[in-house]
């Protein structure tokens, strides 16, 4: 597929007009310092989402949860958006909601970074805070809640269970790895959080690379510090979470995250968030059992919104 096939491909269903048209093709970068210890055959790369207008990877199933629900006619009458998140997606909605005059409410946990926060605020977002203790799954319990008791008021756009989620990530993210790629991924690792990332990038490369190891992780423990990921065994699972398409599944610890973002800042250059150390980590630890191929991992944001974290920027 050549890029121009898949910007064809993506028109079908996502108009490229306005801030739409920015939403993907985000560059494909190597690993180089972080794998000179790796086989000299073995190549490891990382999709950059912050290059996202929204500036993460949750623009892409944003974007197409409002696109489907606005040509199905779910988002009429002056009705809101509504749904939780832990942040990114929050931002997302609000980015696009502020774009289309669509008014957006987020269910968010009150610990949410306070960047998160000032900017779910500046795109006009409604916040409703959820108690800390509870997590995202405090917060999805609330925004059914909220949809149950006022459906006059709001539109669910249900992000765990909305199938527009990974379908975004089929129609984008997995056409563009494979054609940034040549073809050539041999490993795929994506984490689990609603699980989109996963699941529609996951199942676009089964069919159009023979032999390719779909491999998924999450933190290691329900308490966690690794945000916008899930401990699936102690969490409410998305009805979209496919169990049956990673071939592993490893589990990571917010300490070594929280290493990796520092070393990838200090080594590469490359400013990113926690979620994106943890991907690192598994895509590294993935690539350091290989003697030949090419391993592919998405990095879902950047490190602004985690600077408030003085912890995590400290020196060693």
């Amino acid at each position: 597929m050549t890029l121009l096939d898949y910007r064809i491909t993506q028109s079908n269903t996502i108009p490229l007009d306005g801030l739409a048209s920015h939403v993907g093709n985000t560059p494909l970068l190597p690993l180089r310092r972080l794998s000179r210890s790796l086989s000299p055959r073995v190549q490891v790369f990382a999709k950059a989402e912050w290059f996202n207008p929204g500036g993460s990877v949750k623009d892409r199933p944003a974007l197409n949860i409002i696109q489907t629900a606005l040509a199905n006619g779910d988002l009429v009458d002056g009705k809101r958006l509504l749904d939780s998140t832990s942040g990114n997606m929050g931002i997302s909605y609000a980015t696009f909601g502020a774009a289309l005059g669509i008014p957006v409410t987020i269910v968010i946990p009150a610990n949410a970074s306070p960047e998160r926060m000032a900017i779910l605020k500046s795109l006009g977002a409604e916040l409703v805070l959820t108690d800390p203790l509870e997590g995202s799954d405090g917060a999805i319990l609330k925004a059914r809640e909220l949809a149950e008791e006022q459906p006059s008021r709001y539109w669910y756009a249900n992000q765990y269970n909305n199938p527009a989620n990974w379908e975004a990530h089929y129609k984008s993210t997995g056409p563009e790895i494979v054609y940034q790629a040549n073809a050539q991924v041999t490993h795929f690792v994506a984490g689990l959080g609603t699980s989109g990332t996963l699941t529609g990038t996951g199942r676009y490369l089964r069919e159009h690379i023979p032999g390719v190891k779909i491999i998924s992780f999450q933190p290691d423990a329900p308490f966690h510090g690794l945000e916008g990921l899930k401990h699936m065994p102690s969490a409410i699972k998305p009805g979209i979470y496919d169990e049956s398409l990673a071939g592993s599944n490893f589990e990571v610890q917010t300490e070594a995250a929280h290493e990796m973002v520092k070393r990838l800042a200090r080594e590469e250059g490359l400013f990113v968030g926690i979620s994106s150390g943890a991907a690192a980590v598994v895509a590294l630890r993935v690539a350091s059992q290989l003697e030949e191929g090419v391993v592919v991992t998405v990095f879902p944001d950047a490190g602004y919104k985690y600077l408030s974290d003085k912890s995590l920027w400290e020196s060693k």
